[in-house]
């Protein structure tokens, strides 16, 4: 069992497969200076996968690929079927802008994927290409339907409650997913030029979760594991006599409360 200093058990593992992403959206990529990780230096299929093994030997038992956009990372289905493979992964899941799932869902499922969570702020079309920078709507509500009838279930909705998104629009989205059989999650805003969370909204919010509640660390595409969202320091893989050692430090290193955050969008680390 994987413990950190303050007794809570690490058990979740989020993966970002890759910093690149087909939108643009407004509370990730906020820094024009944010560079992308160089090709070369993006962790393989196979490392990911002997990166898992090793984790789930240590007491990782539930794997989340994030991006950027993972279905941006070509021929991704390999790599679920490869985690799938690992006894001890009891749940692979996937967080994606949906965009590209209508093509993907049942690849996905067929590779070995319990669930998706799908980013949605909004289902007004005006609102949405204005969050997102480009996208189409109906794209996403095309995907949330293949995924509905491969079986990607539960499917979450992560919504990012933003100050000029109305409570009347939130309803909506509430209803449509009500309708749709749809699990929302409200996520409340990190202002990435400040590194803080915004205080607009007055409701309350699914995500993040307290930070007593923590199980998980994070591993980057080209190999860093971060013990927190809100972190610094990180343990490089590539840097380490094992994977198992790199794993350890980075558990050890978490705080009993994030207090910064280092990165210059969300794509670099997997939101």
């Amino acid at each position: 069992m994987l413990k950190d200093r303050f007794n809570r058990t690490i058990k979740y593992l989020r993966i970002s497969v890759t910093d690149r992403c087909n939108l643009s959206c407004c509370y990730c990529l906020v820094h024009k200076e944010f560079v992308k990780i160089p090709r070369e230096e993006i962790l393989s299929f196979e490392e990911i996968t002997e990166i898992v093994r090793n984790a789930a030997e240590l007491g990782i038992t539930k794997v989340r690929l994030t991006g950027g956009e993972p279905l941006c990372r070509k021929n991704i289905e390999k790599l679920i079927y490869n985690i799938r493979q690992i006894d001890a992964i009891k749940e692979l899941v996937l967080t994606t802008n949906g965009v590209l799932l209508k093509k993907y869902a049942k690849k996905l499922k067929d590779a070995g994927l319990d669930r998706v969570n799908i980013s949605l702020d909004t289902i007004d079309p005006v609102l949405y290409k204005q969050i997102t920078g480009s996208a189409n709507l109906n794209d996403v509500l095309e995907g949330i339907e293949a995924a509905k009838s491969v079986g990607l279930k539960p499917i979450k909705i992560n919504c990012v409650v933003l100050l000029f998104i109305s409570d009347g629009d939130r309803e909506k989205l509430k209803d449509f997913c009500v309708k749709n059989g749809l699990e929302l999650q409200l996520i409340k805003h990190m202002d990435l030029t400040k590194g803080n969370y915004s205080r607009e909204y007055s409701g309350n919010y699914d995500r993040p979760p307290k930070c007593s509640g923590c199980n998980k660390i994070r591993l980057t595409a080209d190999g860093k594991i971060y013990p927190c969202l809100f972190s610094s320091s990180f343990i490089s893989i590539k840097n380490e006599r094992s994977i198992k050692e790199a794993i350890l430090k980075a558990v050890s290193l978490k705080e009993e409360e994030g207090s910064v955050f280092p990165h210059m969008a969300m794509a670099s680390i997997g939101g």
